[in-house]
């Protein structure tokens, strides 16, 4: 069973629908005790950094997804639920993230004018190393984007994949029990349903 965390920042449904789509069985939960008592669990994410880790914090769900963490249980984090892995964020001001991961999260920067912010649409990761959420996928496989800001961590060993746009961004983290993708796995057809049954079968 997968659980997917409701706060009301991300798009839970299509998310569910997407490991549902390779049978995976899986639930939208909302409260902390849930949250512990997960067995794989989903940060999913869309909007502003500052408003997702203010719902979080409203729903006392901060320290119950730390905690769930030391349990060595497996978590993806999801577009921006893979930024508020990190210690903080510069969008829109400066934001206290999860701290799952050292690093930040910054704007593009792009001298090539031709490039739009936000990335939107089908770009190509480019693995750095061996992850689980990799298994049987083709090298160098297209999945779809939609983001204006991109993860920097401190340690560049939890990095899985990059992608080039306008210069290389991270785009998959891996660390112990810990992965997250910048894409939207669950509109990515093909490739990105593999990826969510890979977790599931963590």
């Amino acid at each position: 069973m997968v659980s997917i965390i409701d706060y009301d920042m991300g798009n839970l449904r299509s998310v569910q629908k997407g490991f549902q789509k390779v049978d995976v069985e899986a639930q939208i939960i909302r409260h902390p005790e849930e949250v512990l008592a997960a067995d794989h669990l989903v940060l999913p994410g869309v909007g502003a950094f500052r408003d997702a880790i203010a719902a979080l914090k409203t729903r006392n769900l901060i320290e119950p997804i730390r905690e769930f963490v030391k349990t060595g249980k497996p978590l993806l984090g999801i577009c921006l639920g893979m930024q508020l892995f990190f210690e903080k964020s510069y969008e829109d001001g400066e934001y206290e993230g999860l701290g799952l991961i050292k690093g930040e999260v910054i704007k593009f920067q792009l001298s090539d004018k031709s490039l739009k912010i936000p990335h939107m649409g089908w770009n190509s990761l480019t693995f750095s190393k061996p992850c689980r959420l990799f298994d049987q996928l083709p090298a160098d496989p297209y999945v779809y984007f939609v983001h204006s800001f991109h993860c920097c961590p401190a340690d560049r060993d939890v990095v899985a994949a990059r992608t080039d746009y306008g210069g290389e961004f991270v785009s998959v983290i891996s660390s112990d029990n810990l992965f997250a993708a910048q894409f939207h796995p669950e509109k990515s057809q093909t490739i990105g349903l593999q990826m969510l049954k890979n977790f599931a079968s963590l």
